[in-house]
């Protein structure tokens, strides 16, 4: 009798406080403290540089076993202090860990009391409370953005910028955005911004905060937008930025998937061209024929393409969607997250494109993913480096995409949303199967037709076949 399996082994996601770093880092003159222990900030500061290629700071409060009985909250005031001497920032993101959430400190309190204490008046502190067991890296993403805005957003006079709210993508992705943005002339605010702070050019002078990041004043103003379009069609209301607007402030909310694939980004440039009262520029247009070329050309390698599709679940939805449309038909699609959405969102997708049977994982581990894709007709995995156990023990070729990417170079780099972008991601997909084909193809050949003749010749094939053929794989 086997056990019941009730751990994770390689689980498919990091923890909350993990993800939450990352929208401070995209925030202008931003420095991140964590309440806790120091090897928290010390394991998340390494793996965020090491995917990104770029120095990480991170604070830490340094919660020890003294702080851990009595509370934390000299620690932390103390690493205010030095955060302050050091890198005197305009804005300072508080985030917890689980020592400090357990032991149930109250940082919004310790942080207004400090800003009091001090008369820091334009200084902002921005307090998230982030548990390592309250959830994934995603849900951390999502609430730090949320908490901001109900910490730092007042009420604003109303302007033509629209708001886009980001969820974790490359900065080459926000990058296209931006690029999209300024070819259709529209004024906005980008919040989070890493793509300038996590992809900084090479200085001969160091600084410690680097340019770039949405200002603070413009988050402020984001209750006075015209609209915001929030690529976050798989989160919770109560975690989503942009319902918080819209509820709070009355913003239109144009929720959509990121723009991947030819239908998400159609939706994407349809919003903004209804947003602003304009038509598709030819420009645009003329990318998105290139893509359907791109679409064209690759189809005859694609089709015969099954995936096993993880990560985080709004790409994880639109790598599947973007799959969906060249016929490189999901058989696993898996998720760390608690979040169940994006299968309930793509289960019709599935079904209108009379796709072959599905296995949905969620809050899910690699040994799990790879104990159900030994049994699929998987032929190439999409996601993070975390995949390499797939290629490794699987023999299941990996397209790298998402967070993190931390056994190659430019994880960071890659582009793949917008017409552009979807076009060399599908290149990148294709190119794995063609390679995987050509490395293959006469070693399945060979057992598909010639290890059956010890039973006797098929299809007027001699025997001599076999020698044949690995005269050939020799040469």
């Amino acid at each position: 009798m086997t056990a019941a399996r009730n751990v994770n082994e390689n689980p498919c996601n990091m923890c909350m406080p993990m993800g939450a770093i990352l929208p401070f880092k995209g925030i202008e003159q931003c420095m991140v403290v964590l309440h806790g222990s120091q090897g928290c900030s010390t394991y998340m500061r390494r793996h965020i540089a090491e995917h990104f290629n770029e120095p990480i700071d991170v604070g830490s409060s340094s919660l020890n076993e003294k702080g851990t009985v009595y509370g934390g909250e000299k620690n932390l005031k103390q690493a205010l202090d030095n955060i302050i001497k050091v890198y005197n920032p305009k804005v300072i993101g508080v985030l917890t860990t689980c020592l400090a959430e357990t032991i149930g400190e109250d940082i919004e309190r310790i942080a207004a009391e400090y800003r009091k204490e001090k008369n820091l008046t334009d200084l902002t502190v921005v307090t998230v409370p982030t548990p390592g067991y309250g959830g994934t890296h995603t849900e951390g993403y999502l609430y730090a953005l949320r908490r901001t805005l109900i910490q730092v957003t007042k009420k604003a006079e109303k302007h033509n910028k629209l708001n886009l709210i980001i969820p974790h993508i490359s900065t080459a992705d926000i990058r296209e955005l931006k690029r999209i943005l300024d070819i259709m002339n529209i004024q906005y605010t980008l919040f989070p911004d890493i793509s300038d702070t996590l992809d900084r050019p090479l200085l001969r002078q160091y600084a410690k905060l680097p340019d770039g990041g949405t200002k603070i004043q413009d988050i402020q103003e984001m209750s006075g937008a015209v609209a915001t379009i929030q690529f976050g069609i798989t989160a919770a209301d109560e975690l989503s930025p942009g319902k918080y607007l819209e509820d709070e402030f009355g913003v239109p909310l144009y929720n959509l998937p990121i723009p991947m694939g030819v239908e998400n980004t159609d939706l994407f440039i349809k919003a903004l061209c209804e947003i602003n009262d304009m038509a598709m520029p030819d420009s645009i247009a003329a990318e998105r024929g290139r893509l359907l070329d791109a679409m064209v050309d690759s189809h005859k390698y694609n089709f015969q393409g099954r995936s096993v599709i993880f990560g985080d679940p709004e790409l994880v939805y639109a790598i599947s969607k973007t799959c969906l449309e060249n016929g490189v038909f999901p058989v696993v699609i898996a998720t760390g997250s608690f979040n169940s959405k994006v299968f309930e969102l793509l289960q019709p997708e599935l079904e209108a494109n009379d796709a072959p049977a599905v296995n949905f994982l969620n809050e899910t581990d690699f040994m799990k993913i790879r104990n159900v894709v030994s049994d699929s007709s998987a032929n190439i995995a999409i996601g993070h480096s975390d995949g390499r156990y797939l290629e490794e023990h699987e023999h299941i070729p990996l397209v790298r995409l998402g967070f993190p990417i931390l056994d190659r170079v430019g994880g960071q780099r890659l582009l793949s949303v917008g017409y552009t972008g979807t076009a060399m991601f599908l290149d990148r997909i294709t190119n794995t199967l063609l390679a995987e084909k050509r490395r293959s193809y006469r070693r399945s050949m060979y057992e598909k037709y010639y290890r059956g003749l010890e039973k006797g010749p098929a299809c007027g094939v001699n025997r001599g076949g076999e020698n044949e053929l690995q005269m050939s794989e020799s040469n």
